[in-house]
């Protein structure tokens, strides 16, 4: 028996931008090992399998190493296949239910919309070795959200010339580290990178996960309740980020890259 998969480039208009994601919509569900063994062989930062429950889906992520609790990413990817492939149709909400409780995506025109939890930093010390694994000296904020460590660095120019010894990195004991600062190039309010090499990812292209917690703390930094956003890897990706409450909306657009079938029993 055959199974479909399909990579997404999620927050992206562009093919080979964003942040790439496969996505499998499977008949029943599946084994942990099985779909741990199919997300090491596409070795993309995220792997997303669906199966139908209730009114919704059932939904979990894989990166090439680990299960992980969230992910942006790949939920936009998974949206965007189930109206592309008429799973759903257009006009019809997609509900998701994951380790982080139920998510839902609407489509709007060319942009996907997903409702996440709101995620916050606290300010916490940085974990042994962190600022000097990242090359930094003097972050202007060093915090801790349920997931990952959250540093605001002085300039733009400062999170781009970030260049991380990753074999340092991994040996921090968080799931990933956000990078961020102010925007200074036009229409954006916010500019941010993220590494993670504990699950497998020295550095994601784009990460939805991370901006349910960049958007409250920016939203509180800047007082705006809506913002555009660039995470600055160099695949790039741009998102529209609303706080909304205890939710964090989160806008992109996506598109399929390819598409092709797993020889493997599922």
């Amino acid at each position: 028996m055959t199974q479909q998969i399909t990579q997404v480039d999620a927050f992206t208009a562009e093919v080979f931008g964003g942040n790439p994601a496969a996505v499998c919509v499977l008949p029943v569900p599946a084994d942990s090992a099985w779909m741990q063994k199919v997300a090491a062989e596409m070795n993309l930062s995220e792997t997303a399998f669906l199966y139908r429950q209730d009114d919704g889906y059932n939904l979990r992520w894989f990166t090439p190493a680990a299960e992980v609790d969230l992910c942006g990413h790949a939920t936009l990817a998974s949206a965007h296949v189930l109206w592309e492939a008429n799973h759903l149709q257009p006009d019809t909400q997609a509900r998701f239910y994951t380790k982080s409780g139920l998510l839902t995506a609407n489509k709007s025109g060319q942009l996907i919309e997903m409702d996440f939890p709101a995620l916050y930093a606290q300010e916490a010390a940085p974990s042994v070795g962190l600022l000097e694994a990242l090359g930094i000296a003097a972050p202007v904020f060093v915090g801790k959200s349920r997931f990952d460590f959250l540093i605001e660095l002085a300039s733009e120019a400062s999170v781009l010339a970030l260049a991380p010894d990753f074999t340092a990195l991994k040996k921090a004991d968080t799931r990933g580290v956000i990078v961020t600062s102010r925007a200074t190039r036009p229409n954006f309010d916010f500019v941010s990178r993220f590494f993670a090499p504990a699950v497998g990812i020295d550095e994601d292209p784009v990460t939805g996960s991370a901006h349910c917690v960049l958007t409250t703390y920016w939203g509180a930094k800047l007082g705006k309740h809506q913002m555009q956003a660039y995470q600055a890897s160099a695949r790039g990706g741009v998102l529209q980020v609303q706080l909304n409450g205890e939710r964090v909306l989160l806008g992109g657009q996506a598109v399929t890259v390819m598409r092709g079938e797993l020889l493997g029993s599922v």
